[in-house]
Formats: C-alpha cells, sequence, structure tokens
C-alpha cells in the first residue's frame, strides 16, 4: 500500500466524519473489499475509529451482502447492538467465514456489556 492510498482514505474518513457525506463513507466499505490487506486494514480502523457513525454503513453493507466477513466484525467493535439480530442470523451462514465473523461481532459486543448486577 502506497502513500497515495492512505491519503485517500484519510480523505475519505475526514471528508465523511466533517460533513456526513455517505459516498465518501462508502469508499471506506468498499475498499474492504480490496485486494490489497493494508487498504482493507487501515479501511476497517477508520470505520472503527469513527465509531457509532459508522453503524448506519455497516447495516447498508450486512443488507447488501457487502464484505461481510469484515463488516460484521466491525459491526461488534462500534458496539452496534442494534445489528444484533442481523449478527445472529448471519452465525448459520453457508460460508463459514461469515459465520464465524457474526460470532465474532457477537463475542464483541457481548464483552463491552457492563457485568451483571453492577
Amino acid at each position: 500500500m502506497g502513500p497515495w492510498q492512505v491519503a485517500r482514505l484519510y480523505a475519505l474518513k475526514s471528508v465523511w466524519n466533517a460533513t456526513g457525506l455517505r459516498s465518501a463513507g462508502r469508499a471506506l466499505v468498499e475498499a474492504l473489499g480490496s485486494t490489497d490487506a493494508g487498504v482493507r486494514t487501515v479501511a476497517g480502523m477508520f470505520l472503527v475509529q469513527s465509531g457509532k457513525r459508522a453503524e448506519p454503513l455497516v447495516e447498508e453493507a450486512i443488507h447488501r451482502g457487502q464484505n461481510l466477513s469484515t463488516v460484521l466484525v466491525i459491526a461488534g467493535d462500534i458496539g452496534a447492538v442494534r445489528l444484533e439480530p442481523e449478527l445472529l442470523r448471519f452465525t448459520k451462514d453457508a460460508d463459514p467465514q461469515v459465520a464465524k465473523a457474526a460470532r465474532d461481532g457477537l463475542r464483541i459486543l457481548a464483552a463491552q456489556r457492563p457485568p451483571r448486577g453492577v
């Protein structure tokens, strides 16, 4: 991954976070499908850093079936409790990587919940 690719992803993140321009956020979701592992990693980090702001984009990607094995884990990382039913549904997916990602996302969500009785 070259410096221009990092700069492009950072610019997309900045524009999306500053203005809410969905097309910039969607471009980060699309980058999760890159053949370059570095691009995928940076795009995922930027989505996770954006937290709850990324939830509508993650939900949209789940409904489109886009980069599922990554966005299902990101749903957990950003604490998208509202998407828990979607994650549960994907735990029975025919693709073992997708099913594992859904379980991982659910595990991450569970770890973020405060302990009972506290």
